[in-house]
């Protein structure tokens, strides 16, 4: 399932999701024109937990694998080349910041950056924009937290907003239960379309992270499952306390009454 929009229309311009929107295209393109030193920089500002751990773990000459494909009279093939774990710029735990704005290629980062511009606009209108970035990087950062728990002795490199997106969910889902999304289904030979009430997209979306998580073998690389879970239970959770300390923005009188038709 993907989403195309939502039946949301925010009350005030989201800034803070378009800055952030913004950042992480830079960076992207940073990433693109690094050409060779793209690895460098995933490795220097993405957050590796086996370097976060390192004095835990006390390994501290770790070294990290790096697989390459490479062409072979047999084929393609992986070939793996090892090198000394870079230092981060300015500290390991920092890692768990930098590594949000980072992406793994143009589908990580476009996906990405769409579910972050249809679910963040919302959630900001109703948070505000200070308490919004808060959230939204306390949920990258718990997500990182989550995946370090998960696999703390990974030399993988973790990047990508998806964690923090995924807070973003967490608060939406709770802040408009009455909201539709329109959602793009793929079907053999076809594309078709339908209306998805909001919850149900995203706990469809959330039991399909915690269902990969629980039968995906974390020290295999790959996507973080449980940093998704993790950044969606802490956006949810924000909600539901700030919801409770009455410092939310109230919902719009259209939000209050039935479902919403699709803008």
């Amino acid at each position: 399932m993907f989403p195309l929009h939502d039946s949301i229309a925010p009350r005030t311009f989201p800034w803070v999701t378009y800055t952030l929107i913004g950042l992480c295209t830079v960076a992207f393109l940073v990433q693109s024109i690094s050409g060779p030193n793209d690895n460098t920089i995933v490795e220097q500002h993405g957050m590796i937990p086996a370097r976060v751990m390192a004095d835990e773990l006390q390994e501290r000459d770790l070294i990290i694998q790096r697989a390459e494909l490479v062409q072979t009279p047999v084929g393609i093939q992986q070939r793996l080349s090892e090198h000394p774990m870079p230092q981060a710029p300015l500290s390991d735990w920092a890692t768990l910041i930098t590594c949000m704005f980072l992406h793994g290629g143009l589908m990580h980062f476009a996906g990405n950056m769409w579910f972050l511009h249809i679910f963040g606009d919302n959630v900001e209108d109703r948070f505000g924009h200070f308490l919004y970035t808060v959230m939204y990087l306390c949920a990258g950062v718990i997500a990182g937290l989550t995946h370090l728990i998960s696999d703390p002795a990974s030399t993988i490199p973790t990047i990508g907003a998806s964690g923090a997106i995924a807070g973003v969910m967490g608060a939406y889902i709770l802040l408009y239960p009455r909201s539709v999304v329109e959602t793009l289904i793929p079907l053999p030979l076809i594309f078709t379309t339908i209306s998805v009430p909001a919850p149900i997209f995203l706990g469809i979306w959330f039991a399909m992270q915690v269902f990969q998580g629980a039968n995906t073998d974390a020290t295999g690389g790959g996507v973080a499952w449980w940093a998704h879970v993790g950044g969606f239970l802490a956006g949810l959770l924000a909600a539901i306390a700030l919801g409770a300390a009455h410092i939310l923005s109230p919902p719009s009188t259209e939000e209050r009454h039935g479902i919403l038709g699709l803008r």
